[in-house]
């Protein structure tokens, strides 16, 4: 794959540097051609003394005074030598003698004259310089300047990569069925238009992949080319839009050229809603009527397709809702495809994948793994790979083990363990008992999922975290398994409440309640588990509610978490002594995993 940056681009700037610094030695000699004269053969250096035996001998032919200063002439050789022409000479006059050396000229009747001294060499260079700034600049606007950009303004910047180096395989993508099965199609009709053409069929000219960033649009759209076995060519919608009115409709028409000369091929362009926005919206860039130029140039070369070209536009964004209604019309974009989040199946799917390279231990559980990282992406889970296996070095292990990418899912999720922050026992009795509280809740009221591990071991985001993995994926809450969520969440508060009493209880439970909240006020305003508001929407966006219906909505909301939490406080006054043992056995060995929980349920 050629990109920005690549093999050939080192080599191209060479060979501008190389053009431009030739181009600059040649301006210097122009300069110097022009500015400085012609330097002879040096002149010989006469003394003072010397200078007068010549005079008084005959040998001097002429003589010139320069500055009053010094003399320079040309003279005889002497007898005896192999020279025959004249012979230049310079001499530095001592101070007071240009007087005393006029009188033996004349005496001797040699001419001579006078004149200023000419300028020096690096004279010549100071006057030459503007020229050689001015040819540095000419240079500098043609090969690295705006005039260089002007010159590739309307090129794409899209990189091509053909299907024959590495190309990725729908085996390379899990956690995407659906879309996998959607675009299958797609990759036939790229193999064999003809074969769908003889029952009437066209091949469709676009697909649009929407979905949350990290769930493998971009793989997906290289898997349909890397299927198909075609070019394929990747731009992002940000390239489209340019400070140079026509540039962007340029660089699509020139994309969409070089797509139908190695056709059969397939445009992806990665974030169009930076160009395929709604027109008529007014942008902060001021950049809206070149963005709409764009567009256009866009639509028009979708709707040029004919089945022949065997061109398909694939494009991703994450925000489908603000796109032109023209660019999502059947005909330009005929497949809108959700990729959304992967389901348990489907990350078990994307480990596999990535720990395909590593030497996994044989304690690893990957469907463990993927039930506790439920709303994950499959950049996420690719990062937990990763992770697992860095964790791994770091033990000088040489194999990843669960405990490994049990380490990097915690990471991910809960930012890393801080050792070095010291807290006073204080803390961590109180830190034991919240965490208690929680896994008190977990353990004995059902409808919630089951425990994985409590740690008081403090991280980024917490100082200690009762981690729950879900056996299946749910799609649907029933009513009791969300008051019973409420009721674990609040019951941090509880014990500390019930260990500390109400007037000393701390600041630790502030993520608990505003989940809490989040989690009530959806169940009034959205799901309709209120008698007093009814199965009424209230969240969308029809107007603020009014006064009285806020009020209640309040009401209800504080309701349903009062409730938990007096539900919390009388479960863990029932369940005290079970309260009291994981606290402390959680201040003695600091983390705990399911086979201690349940030994202390056992106990209980």
């Amino acid at each position: 794959m050629y990109e920005r940056g690549s093999a050939r681009g080192p080599s191209r700037r060479w060979r501008a540097w190389v053009v431009a610094g030739g181009g600059l030695a040649l301006v210097a000699i122009l300069a110097l051609i022009l500015v400085a004269p012609w330097q002879g053969e040096a002149p010989i250096e006469f003394s003072y003394s010397q200078l007068l035996v010549a005079l008084a001998e005959g040998r001097v032919i002429e003589g010139t005074f320069v500055n009053g200063d010094r003399m320079e002439g040309l003279l005889h050789p002497e007898s005896g030598t192999t020279t025959t022409g004249p012979v230049a000479f310079e001499t530095q006059l001592p101070v007071g003698q240009v007087d005393h050396l006029l009188e033996r000229f004349v005496s001797a009747e040699v001419p001579f004259g006078a004149r200023a001294s000419e300028p020096s060499l690096w004279t010549h260079l100071l006057f030459a310089a503007p020229w050689l700034l001015l040819g540095g600049l000419v240079l500098f606007f043609f090969v690295k300047g705006p005039g260089a950009q002007f010159a590739r303004h309307s090129r794409t910047r899209s990189r091509m990569a053909r299907h024959g180096r590495g190309p990725v395989k729908f085996s390379d993508v899990a956690g995407a069925d659906e879309a996998k099965a959607e675009l299958e199609e797609i990759v036939g009709f790229l193999k064999d238009p003809k074969r769908f053409g003889r029952l009437g069929g066209r091949m469709p000219r676009g697909a649009l992949l929407a979905g949350e960033p990290g769930n493998g649009k971009t793989l997906l759209a290289r898997s349909v080319a890397g299927e198909a076995g075609c070019e394929f060519f990747s731009a992002s919608g940000s390239e489209f839009v340019e400070m140079f009115v026509g540039t962007g409709a340029a660089r699509v028409r020139d994309l969409f050229r070089q797509a139908r000369a190695h056709a059969p091929a397939i445009v992806f362009i990665d974030e169009i809603d930076a160009v395929g926005r709604r027109r008529g919206e007014a942008t902060a860039s001021g950049s809206q009527d070149e963005r709409e130029q764009a567009l256009n140039q866009l639509l028009i070369e979708m709707d040029g397709f004919t089945p022949s070209d065997s061109v398909v536009v694939l494009a991703a964004t994450n925000r489908p809702d603000v796109l032109d209604p023209a660019l999502l019309r059947r005909g330009r974009f005929d497949r809108q495809i959700t990729v959304g989040y992967p389901d348990l199946k489907g990350r078990e799917g994307i480990l596999r994948v990535h720990t395909r390279g590593l030497p996994l231990g044989p304690d690893v559980a990957l469907e463990d793994v993927a039930r506790g990282t439920g709303g994950m992406s499959g950049a996420d889970l690719a990062n937990i790979a990763n992770e697992a296996a860095l964790a791994a070095a770091r033990r000088g292990s040489m194999l990843v083990e669960m405990q490994d990418l049990d380490e990097a899912r915690d990471r991910i999720l809960l930012g890393s363990e801080r050792r070095g922050l010291l807290l006073t026992a204080e803390d961590r009795h109180l830190t034991a008992y919240h965490e208690a509280g929680h896994a008190v809740i977990a353990l004995v009221v059902p409808g919630l999922d089951p425990v994985h591990k409590v740690t008081i071991v403090p991280r980024e985001k917490s100082l200690g975290v009762t981690a729950m993995l879900p056996e299946r994926d749910r799609h649907t809450h029933a009513f009791s398994d969300l008051r019973a969520r409420l009721v674990m969440l609040m019951a941090g508060r509880a014990a500390e409440e019930r260990v500390l009493g109400i007037e000393r209880v701390t600041t630790g439970a502030g993520s608990d309640i505003r989940h809490a909240t989040r989690i009530a006020r959806q169940m009034v305003v959205s799901f309709g588990m209120s008698r007093r508001i009814g199965m009424v929407d209230l969240s969308g966006d029809d107007g603020p509610l009014t006064a009285h219906t806020g009020r209640i909505v309040d009401e209800e909301v504080r309701r349903i978490i009062d409730e938990a939490y007096q539900e919390a406080l009388r479960i863990l006054d029932e369940e005290r002594p079970l309260m009291d043992g994981i606290a402390q056995a959680l201040l003695a060995r600091e983390t705990l995993g399911q086979a201690d929980l349940a030994e202390l349920m056992a106990v209980r």
